[in-house]
């Protein structure tokens, strides 16, 4: 254990762990086999970047690669022009690939379509000519509001096909934050749907749309024009004269003739509001030609995209960045096949992943650490079921997955073979920042490991000197990349004190990390989730990952809770594996206690442990540390909104107020 930090840097403790180099094989047919890469886009990272740009179909070529001369607000290949939309769509058709599948998508209830690339292009050209007959130019912003059907990808790449910036509102989010987000972008149009399919039931959207459009606003005017309806689901629903219109009706009018036009490379693209926005919402503003070179380029490299032969699917929703990046911009544009599904993993049964890579022969499948924790304490049995034999690579994304989810991950989804790329990156970086290369890095259990080429990663104390191997500290990027936020929509003064008041020429991406001494990167968290015990700095990440390091243990969640003796104490929730029978509760504390005492040290050994049932989750997935962290307070829950069920953090809270 190294000893207590009182420097202000996140105090690390690890075992060392295992390594598992790429086979020959995979190595040999990687996409990037070469590591001389990384030199050579460190030598000139703007050459790097203007090759891969290149890679793209522009309709003026750009001349300039990066305009810095106003620091922090970025420019890449501003002088240059390109289509968006036509770049995921038009340049395939162009080299004969309209017959090639673009989206295999399964709706909850098991109604499928499939769609080629050719009828893809035809429905976003026609989306594309109904927008503009309601008034949609360059520069209008579209609020997008849909589950998980075909409709939501045709209206983000129909928007941009016409220069216009889409604000896509995941379909979870209340009324208020609907409004909110409608009222900061000042939409002209809403596009959603009666409801979408959701556990076996109908989640109801419309109606959520007529309350949010009923309330008070920010007092400026209501900027919507329009309300577009999908029927997914044949409910019923209010619909007002002259501003509500059924999408299948208004886009029958319409064919499928449409020339796309060149815009500007800083043209906006899209404005995606960061998830848990109290009061006025933080609106990240991402653009165009920057973007779509650096998801394009991720995409192909950390999955070792083969267009031809593989069928990619990642689980994220389109309301998030990594939906934005990775279902629609990345793959679409990289000609890719893959699935998109609208339901959740757990309907009707927990084998419902698993029996759509059997059926559609995924080969790359990328999740979050939460959901595979979650198939981790139903257990082996269930993905045993299935033929799984067609997954050649993994990929993990939303938070650090630990040690144990990821050797469960590859043995038991990836046959003890299939290469794992765990990502690390935000809404503001725009896409992945740090991951292996699968044909390249000896992989590490639970590290993100190497910033991607063209990437200047740091991790520094909070003066902004750079640690030491082994310690932790706080990652920062210090050059500028193409896919970053450009300003936070409508507040630049806002986005210079959030991502560069601390100092000054380095983004701070909030979010703790250390590099080990190959020069892994290990993500320990928010900084927001490190707690200060007794002066010593400690990751909640890494408790959670010892607790979970335990044969007992499904998934843990830990956070800081004030303590008058120590300022703050260790509070861990935890769920346990059901095959597990252990004696009582109070054994599992004590056991858990020990272990994580064990493994890290007596300081980080949790004041409480509850053994609980289900741990409160958003709807993508996200555990709710800030509910835990109030109930552990005693204070009171608040916004639970965002919650997938509010039942958990009821039941939670009733057992932490009879233990007090």
């Amino acid at each position: 254990m190294s000893s207590a930090a009182h420097d202000g840097t996140i105090e690390s403790h690890s075992l060392e762990v295992e390594t598992y180099p790429p086979s020959a094989e995979f190595a040999e047919q990687a996409n990037v086999h070469d590591s001389s890469v990384y030199w050579r886009a460190a030598e000139d990272h703007e050459a790097y970047w203007a090759s891969r740009a290149r890679d793209l179909q522009w309709t003026k070529p750009f001349t300039e690669v990066l305009d810095w001369s106003n620091p922090p607000f970025a420019k890449w290949f501003q002088d240059g022009e390109l289509n968006v939309a036509a770049n995921c769509l038009d340049r395939h058709i162009a080299a004969g690939l309209a017959d090639r599948v673009a989206i295999h998508w399964e709706g909850e209830p098991g109604d499928t379509r499939t769609i080629t690339y050719g009828e893809l292009t035809h429905e976003v050209k026609r989306a594309a000519n109904m927008l503009t007959a309601l008034g949609i130019t360059q520069g209008d912003r579209v609020a997008i509001y849909l589950p998980m059907i075909p409709e939501a990808v045709i209206s983000m790449l129909a928007v941009a096909r016409l220069g216009a910036t889409h604000s896509v509102v995941f379909g979870g989010f209340s009324a208020d934050s609907l409004r909110s987000r409608i009222d900061d972008a000042e939409a002209k149009i809403v596009i959603t749907a009666d409801g979408g399919y959701r556990k076996g039931r109908v989640s109801q959207l419309k109606p959520t749309v007529d309350e949010a459009l009923a309330l008070e606003g920010n007092g400026s005017p209501l900027s919507v024009e329009h309300v577009l309806v999908v029927d997914r689901c044949g409910s019923e629903v209010a619909m007002q004269p002259r501003r509500d219109l059924w999408w299948h009706e208004e886009i029958s009018a319409f064919d499928g003739e449409h020339t796309a036009k060149g815009f500007p490379a800083e043209n906006p693209l899209f404005i995606l509001y960061t998830s848990g926005t109290t009061g006025k919402p933080k609106g990240i503003l991402h653009t165009s030609g920057g973007y779509l070179t650096q998801v394009t380029a991720t995409h192909n490299d950390v999955f070792d995209l083969k267009p031809e032969t593989d069928v990619f699917w990642c689980t994220a929703d389109v309301g998030w960045v990594t939906g934005h990046s990775y279902i629609v911009y990345g793959p679409l544009a990289n000609g890719a096949t893959q699935v998109m599904y609208e339901g959740t993993p757990d309907t009707p049964d927990w084998g419902r992943w698993w029996q759509l890579i059997e059926k559609y022969g995924v080969t790359i499948f990328y999740t979050a650490p939460t959901a595979i924790r979650a198939c981790m304490k139903v257990g082996r049995q269930v993905p045993e079921q299935y033929d799984l034999s067609s997954i050649r690579l993994l990929g993990s994304v939303g938070e650090p997955i630990n040690p144990e989810a990821w050797r469960w991950y590859r043995e038991v989804i990836g046959a003890g073979k299939a290469p794992i790329v765990d990502t690390w990156w935000q809404t503001e970086t725009g896409a992945i920042m740090v991951a292996p290369l699968p044909g390249l890095t000896r992989l590490k259990p639970g590290s993100a490991q190497v910033a991607q080429p063209g990437i200047d990663l740091n991790v520094v104390d909070e003066a902004g000197n750079r640690v030491d191997p082994g310690q932790g500290g706080l990652l920062t990027i210090r050059k500028p990349w193409p896919a970053m936020v450009r300003t936070i929509w409508g507040d630049d003064q806002r986005f210079i004190d959030t991502y560069w008041e601390k100092f000054g020429d380095q983004y701070f991406a909030g979010d703790g990390a250390r590099v080990d001494k190959d020069g892994d990167v290990w993500l320990l968290g928010r900084v927001d989730d490190v707690m200060n015990v007794s002066g010593h700095r400690l990751s909640t990440t890494e408790i959670e990952s010892a607790l979970v390091e335990h044969h007992a243990v499904a998934e843990a969640a830990v956070v800081g809770a004030d303590d008058e003796t120590t300022g703050q104490a260790v509070v861990s929730f935890c769920v346990m594996k059901s095959q597990q029978e252990l004696l009582s509760a109070d054994d599992a504390e004590a056991a858990l206690k020990k272990h994580v005492a064990d493994t890290i040290g007596a300081i980080a050994r949790p004041r409480n442990i509850y053994i609980v049932s289900e741990l409160p989750k958003t709807r993508s997935g996200k555990i709710m540390r800030r509910l835990l962290k109030q109930v552990a307070e005693g204070k009171e829950v608040g916004d639970t909104t965002t919650l997938a069920d509010t039942v958990a953090i009821t039941m939670i809270q009733q057992q932490v107020n009879t233990t007090r």
